[in-house]
């Protein structure tokens, strides 16, 4: 004997596969939704934290900033200026002197000159790491043109400043303290990455 579908049958099993195909839908639209929310909200703010726990991107602990000056005279720390200028862009930049001997909890200045050696209009950005990393979260810029970018006309020639301060809880193993700047031109960092 043949047996007949029963279109009852296939009618109800459509209509729950449909409704399962509308939840799987719904779940993996969530969970889109979910990782676009946490790249959007969750991950920047954790990679500031990262950046100013371990000072990577050169990102220094900002706490000091409201802190008064309580300068530690019994000891000496050696600031080393290191710069070095990306293979593609056309500028001379180094700092205006090699290292300074500070005192921990003072505030210190330092000056560093950038040069557009070409004939065209150029906009550039430091990007500053600090040595040993340990140090990092103890070395606070309060004022920096490492902060934003730099745009400079064709030949111009530009003092940069730099305000820090070291904060006096550096831990005592550490004498000296690097701080490297590379200078990028912006506008050809940003065409070789696009290509």
């Amino acid at each position: 004997m043949c047996h007949v579908p029963d279109s009852n049958n296939n009618a109800h099993n459509d209509s729950s596969n449909r409704s399962s195909d509308r939840n799987l839908i719904a779940q993996l639209l969530l969970v889109v939704a979910g990782a676009f929310a946490f790249g959007v909200f969750v991950l920047p703010p954790l990679y500031d934290v990262f950046c100013e726990v371990t000072g990577f991107g050169g990102r220094t602990n900002a706490e000091a900033v409201a802190a008064i000056e309580a300068p530690d005279l019994s000891r000496e720390i050696r600031i080393e200026f290191v710069t070095t200028t990306n293979e593609y862009a056309q500028f001379e930049f180094a700092a205006d002197t090699d290292s300074m001997t500070v005192n921990p909890g003072r505030m210190y200045f330092a000056t560093f000159t950038a040069t557009n050696l070409s004939a065209d209009e150029k906009v550039a950005q430091a990007v500053p790491s600090v040595a040993p990393s340990s140090a990092a979260a103890y070395f606070t810029k309060i004022e920096c043109f490492c902060f934003t970018s730099q745009a400079f006309v064709a030949d111009e020639e530009r003092a940069l400043p730099l305000q820090f301060i070291v904060d006096p809880d550096l831990p005592e193993y550490v004498d000296t303290i690097t701080l490297q700047y590379t200078f990028f031109d912006t506008a050809r960092v940003a065409a070789n990455t696009e290509n």
